[in-house]
């Protein structure tokens, strides 16, 4: 049982400072971002200010809930990559580091799923 309270933290806490710290500022300020916000795979700033409120706002609150939590760890996980390796390239290590910590934070829950103490658990989607 020790090892699911674990993995409930695991899901918990980065995914509520993912919203809180990364995502809900996004959503607050789509407005004024979505025609200034970075374009790294070419899709156009809009649609990768949606992607990236997705991935930093409603797949958190999947992972919250333990609900598709390997799909939607792996949406994240799939930004943080993105923003280590296309948008922060060229910046120093600081700027990346913690993109690649959230990472694996949510790499950790792709391969070992979000544990019993989840609705995926419950409802037999693991």
């Amino acid at each position: 049982m020790i090892q699911n309270i674990g993995l409930l933290f695991l899901r918990l806490f980065p995914s509520l400072f993912m919203i809180i710290g990364h995502g809900w500022p996004k959503l607050l300020n789509f407005s004024a971002a979505r025609s200034t916000f970075p374009d790294p795979i070419g899709l156009g700033s809009t649609v990768s200010l949606v992607l990236t409120i997705i991935a930093e706002v409603f797949c958190p609150l999947l992972m919250i809930l333990g609900l598709f939590s390997r799909v939607a760890a792996g949406i994240t996980l799939s930004t943080m990559l993105v923003a280590v390796f296309i948008v922060h390239a060229a910046d120093p290590w600081q700027q990346k580091e913690l993109a690649l910590v959230y990472g694996v934070f949510y790499l950790v829950i792709l391969f070992t799923g979000p544990g019993i103490l989840s609705i995926d658990q419950k409802k037999g989607i693991i």
